[in-house]
């Protein structure tokens, strides 16, 4: 990774699995690099409870994108108001994705492209077409895009064009 430092960088909070989850991240991006990793250490030991020496960050990338994984325990959770967009261009991206990353998630979470990974951080796995369907001028094709869409749990392109072009 580039020692340039991004200007906005997301950061994950993780309860105690930062390592787990940034190895996972590893596994299922195929352009993903692990950079600098932080330790805590004695100082502030009051404040954050954490061994010395445990990992404290881990900087890495996924698809050009840097994050940062944080041991920070368990007093924050991921929710869905912040949730990562993976643009597929074909259906066996989207496939490969879902089936990656909804291993071990929450089933309740899957709705519309949208999913809960293992370690509860949401992802949107969504086909580009998609894109260009919705935002179509003709409001009847992007009815029934959306009326197909919002049955779906993993994105179909295929029953997406088909309800795009009407058939």
């Amino acid at each position: 990774m580039e020692n340039k430092i991004q200007k906005i960088t997301a950061n994950f909070w993780f309860n105690m699995n930062a390592e787990e989850a940034v190895n996972f991240y590893m596994s299922v991006f195929k352009d993903a690099k692990i950079g600098r990793k932080t330790h805590y250490v004695k100082e502030g030991f009051e404040i954050h409870g954490m061994p010395e020496g445990t990992v404290l960050t881990i900087d890495f990338q996924l698809e050009g994108q840097d994050f940062v994984a944080l041991n920070g325990g368990d007093q924050f959770s991921f929710t869905e108001a912040v949730s990562f967009i993976i643009n597929c261009d074909s259906q066996e991206e989207v496939d490969y994705y879902w089936d990656k990353l909804t291993e071990g998630g929450d089933e309740n979470s899957q709705v519309c492209g949208w999913l809960k990974d293992k370690f509860g951080v949401s992802w949107q796995v969504v086909p580009v077409a998609l894109n260009d369907m919705v935002a179509d001028p003709d409001t009847e094709k992007v009815e029934r895009v959306m009326k197909a869409l919002l049955q779906m749990k993993k994105l179909d392109l295929h029953a997406l064009q088909q309800a795009y072009d009407g058939k």
